[in-house]
């Protein structure tokens, strides 16, 4: 049974939550119209109280994408993802008969960044009949529920952050070593907190995941490997997360402060056509 809408004190949207935590679709707002300061107050708002919001049947160019988007920050490019055409900052994801979708595994975008995303906007172009989902997990109510003794066992602890599989794709592609190398100098591994405080919020989260976490520092490679595969694990827990159906123009705006998100493999050979812009976020403390 989903949960009740919503219509919040002077916000131009109706706001329609898919669990008591995490997720909730904005109603009745068109993101091709110019939004004032209100309207924007009100979806970061929303964005930082749900951790993920959806919008419906937006029907918008791609300078429209962009232009939402930087009305909440800088823009970054992707220095190993296909970008579209003349559209350095837009991410272009496209699965079908010939790629099959890589995206399954749980993950906060870029986090091998110094300063890794403050959120990402995804629209979906083309999308399957059937599946091609994203489900969104909540790490704050993650960690709120780990036991004492491993909260205690990570307070202040960092972990190690490297784009592995990016480089591991360069190399099949057939990229030199002083490519490779190149691109180790300018994205150098990164620590960060294991738990994060959320800027905006206070709130704290995990923020390790599995496909840029390496190891926590300090911890022997058994103990650190064990407590990140159970951290990670964390994500899976049904109770903490929301699944988002996608239909032509729907778009995700998720906060990757405070969740971690999972893209469905189940519709091979079916195309799925997404595009996505990433926002610059600060340092993680």
């Amino acid at each position: 049974m989903s949960q009740p809408a919503l219509k919040p004190q002077a916000a131009p949207f109706t706001v329609m939550p898919l669990t008591p935590t995490i997720g909730a679709e904005l109603l009745d707002i068109d993101l091709a119209k110019p939004l004032d300061e209100a309207a924007l107050a009100a979806i970061r708002a929303a964005l930082l109280e749900w951790k993920v919001v959806f919008f419906r049947d937006q029907d918008i160019t791609t300078e429209q994408h962009l232009a939402f988007a930087r009305r909440f920050g800088d823009l970054e490019v992707h220095p190993f993802a296909p970008h579209k055409k003349d559209y350095p900052e837009v991410l272009a994801i496209t699965h079908d008969k010939d790629s099959k979708g890589r995206e399954n595994v749980w993950h906060s975008d870029v986090t091998w960044r110094e300063c890794p995303s403050l959120g990402s906007v995804l629209r979906a172009v083309e999308v399957p009949e059937a599946g091609g989902d994203t489900l969104f997990s909540d790490m704050y109510a993650a960690y709120d529920n780990l036991p004492d003794w491993v909260k205690e066992k990570i307070d202040g602890a960092v972990a190690v952050h490297d784009f592995a599989h990016f480089r591991k794709a360069m190399r099949a592609r057939g990229r030199s070593e002083a490519e490779i190398e190149e691109m180790n100098r300018k994205y150098p591994m990164v620590e960060h907190p294991v738990v994060r405080t959320h800027p905006e919020t206070g709130r704290k989260g995990i923020y390790v995941n599995a496909a840029f976490a390496q190891h926590i520092v300090g911890m022997d490679k058994a103990e650190s490997d064990a407590m990140l595969a159970f951290l990670y694990a964390q994500a899976a827990i049904p109770e903490y997360q929301c699944r988002f159906r996608w239909r032509e123009n729907s778009i995700a705006f998720w906060d990757n402060r405070a969740c971690q998100h999972y893209a469905v493999s189940d519709y091979w050979p079916a195309v799925r056509r997404m595009e996505r812009v990433t926002i610059i976020g600060d340092r993680p403390r």
